[in-house]
């Protein structure tokens, strides 16, 4: 049985506090929602701790944002405009999770995407984390920015802001955004030592396929490349070119047939 509009509350006020506890806000950072229905959804309230909420102070909004229920002194996160769009564009997404995680956030900052496939449990249950162009908070900038990932990720890292999980559950978002924080802190530890052991486009594909299998819900893998210039990521096995492998067999074969024309062989 689906949990009551009290319970969900609560569950809220507890993703908050492990969110905070977790040192992935600071402040009065951060701003968490859940789907009711398609004109009723449930936000945390703005100018308060994640950390120290109770269920009296979460706030109800329509699907344009505008306060349906909220008690005196609070009204929903200035955000709010964010997870609308979220909630738009991806009709199978109950619950949308933002936080500004230091590893994550700081990869964000530098302007750098989580695309590196460094370890099995992020490339079959995260895939790649792009960065979404930097929008000024509160306004239809971040928005607009984040809107062309939303087809094709389940979560977004926001151009020197932080990091945006949404799933179908509100527990699922939250865990999305936990593996966001420990991939970005792995990979940056990696870095430290000399570089991380990337997979190669092979294990990267059997990994897919054991997700396939597992019949995981999400958006994920994207068909889209988001390490341009880079060495590999998740969706294409080496990006340097933009091409495929096939690509590149093919042009190495027409090269090779050429050169050994001009021979005489």
């Amino acid at each position: 049985m689906a949990p009551n509009e009290y319970e969900l509350k609560k569950q809220i006020c507890d993703i908050g506090k492990r969110i905070y506890n977790r040192n992935m806000v600071a402040a009065n950072d951060g701003n968490i929602s859940v789907k009711l229905s398609d004109n009723e959804f449930l936000c945390t309230p703005t100018g308060v701790s994640k950390g120290f909420m109770t269920p009296e102070f979460i706030c109800k909004v329509d699907a344009q944002g505008n306060t349906i229920q909220a008690n005196k002194g609070f009204r929903p996160s200035s955000e709010i405009k964010m997870h609308m769009r979220v909630y738009q564009k991806r009709p199978d997404v109950n619950s949308v999770v933002h936080a500004h995680p230091t590893f994550a956030t700081a990869f964000a900052i530098a302007g750098i995407p989580l695309t590196q496939p460094i370890m099995p449990e992020a490339v079959i249950a995260l895939g790649c984390v792009p960065i979404a162009p930097y929008g000024t908070p509160s306004t239809n900038e971040i928005p607009d920015a984040v809107e062309p990932y939303l087809e094709h990720f389940d979560a977004v890292l926001l151009e020197s802001h932080g990091a945006l999980t949404w799933a179908g559950d509100l527990l699922a978002a939250y865990h999305k955004m936990e593996s966001v924080e420990f991939y970005a802190e792995l990979l940056y530890k990696a870095r430290q030592l000399g570089g991380p052991k990337e997979f190669d486009a092979k294990t990267v594909q059997r990994l897919y396929e054991i997700r396939r299998q597992m019949g995981l819900p999400g958006r994920h893998p994207a068909d889209l490349c988001q390490n341009k210039g880079g060495m590999n990521c998740h969706n294409c096995g080496s990006c340097s070119t933009g091409s495929s492998q096939t690509d590149n067999d093919a042009l190495v074969s027409e090269i090779t047939r050429k050169v050994l024309a001009s021979l005489g062989r």
